[in-house]
């Protein structure tokens, strides 16, 4: 039998596996760091003091994390489906445009909280608007989804700079953005988190999104694992013809979920847009849509995991920036090595080590 095949607890899978292949990555990551001559266990002193050795650190840490966990919750319910949405990109950019212009509708009449869920359906709506077309394409024309999903980014990538330059821009302004929010079209920091544990945010933007991303997982465990639908979608993952065979549209299955997946790429856009910058502006979403794809691998697809993995990124960048600057011989090029070690020990070699660990294991139980 195939190691691959193998069950394994739990712990194993979810805990011994993933924690494994971190070790994996740092140590590779270390030598990286020895071999142009500094010392990697200041590096990784630095690197987590930066993220997490002040209130201000935690604050962006955190930040970059609200957005890894919309974009890594997107990709995970697409792979549940048997997906792989390789568009979030795309939708969380389409996503920020749904956000702008409820904000620019909304913010002179209304404050934030009355605001703050329209732009989360707006937000939504414009980031599955995104992914409709390539499910409409897989569902019912058998184009990949893969294929048209990362075509759209760039689609959606020009059109938004249309928007920007000749739509949204400020009358007599050069930078294509949009004018900034006021208070209304704002979602408001996160300071009294960062002060139960006697930290100051400073200047970090860490905003109320981060508390919606949090209930996005919750829902999503929800959906996957104690509803008709979820287990619809997870039957069609695992075995289409089984589903066929079960009288489970794949059409219908296809169409919900990418739908599903684009809006939650697409409520992205509420962290930067609404809570970091107050504007809509060019490139925002900043690859965070690409990096979901490893946080949701990391995570194993599992909403928990997702919030782990998301904050291991947010950790990378935030103290990847301090270490930078601390080690100024460790560019910021080096440390997305480091993000792609982690990446690809966690994503593409997720399985290198489970053949020695399941003939441990199975030693270890018939020993018993």
């Amino acid at each position: 039998m195939s190691t691959a095949s193998v069950p394994l607890p739990a712990w194993i899978n979810y805990g011994v596996i993933p924690l494994l292949n971190l070790m994996l990555a740092l140590f590779f990551s270390g030598l990286v760091v020895w071999a142009i001559g500094e010392n990697p266990f200041e590096a990784l002193q630095l690197l987590l003091v930066g993220a997490l050795g002040r209130g201000e650190g935690i604050g962006f840490t955190l930040f970059y994390t609200t957005s890894f966990i919309f974009t890594g919750l997107s990709v995970a319910v697409a792979i549940h489906a048997g997906l792989f949405n390789i568009g979030s990109e795309g939708q969380a950019y389409l996503g920020g445009l749904g956000a702008a212009l409820v904000a620019l509708a909304l913010d002179h009449y209304v404050p934030w909280y009355v605001t703050m869920p329209f732009a989360v359906i707006g937000a939504a709506v414009f980031g599955a608007a995104c992914a409709a077309i390539p499910a409409w394409l897989q569902a019912y024309r058998g184009s990949h989804i893969v294929i048209t999903t990362i075509m759209f980014n760039f689609i959606v990538s020009s059109l938004m700079n249309y928007v920007l330059v000749r739509l949204l821009i400020v009358p007599g302004k050069m930078a294509p953005e949009t004018r900034t929010f006021l208070e209304g079209g704002q979602l408001p920091k996160l300071d009294w988190l960062i002060a139960l544990f006697g930290g100051r945010l400073g200047a970090a933007p860490l905003n109320f999104s981060f508390l919606i991303a949090l209930v996005m997982c919750f829902l999503v465990w929800v959906l996957i694992w104690r509803t008709k639908l979820g287990y619809e979608m997870r039957t069609l993952g695992i075995s289409p013809s089984a589903a066929s065979y079960a009288g489970i549209r794949y059409a219908k299955i296809v169409m919900i979920t990418m739908l599903i997946s684009g809006g939650l790429a697409g409520m992205m856009a509420l962290n930067p847009v609404m809570g970091a910058s107050a504007r809509l502006q060019i490139e925002f979403v900043g690859g965070a849509g690409f990096v979901g794809i490893a946080v949701s691998l990391m995570g194993r697809n599992h909403p928990a995991g997702i919030i782990l993995a998301a904050l291991l990124f947010g950790i990378l960048y935030q103290g990847g920036a301090e270490l930078s600057f601390d080690m100024p011989a460790i560019t910021r090029d080096m440390i997305v090595v480091i993000q792609g070690l982690v990446i690809l020990f966690a994503g593409a070699l997720e399985y290198m080590l489970r053949p020695a660990i399941v003939r441990l294991y199975q030693q270890v139980a018939g020993g018993k």
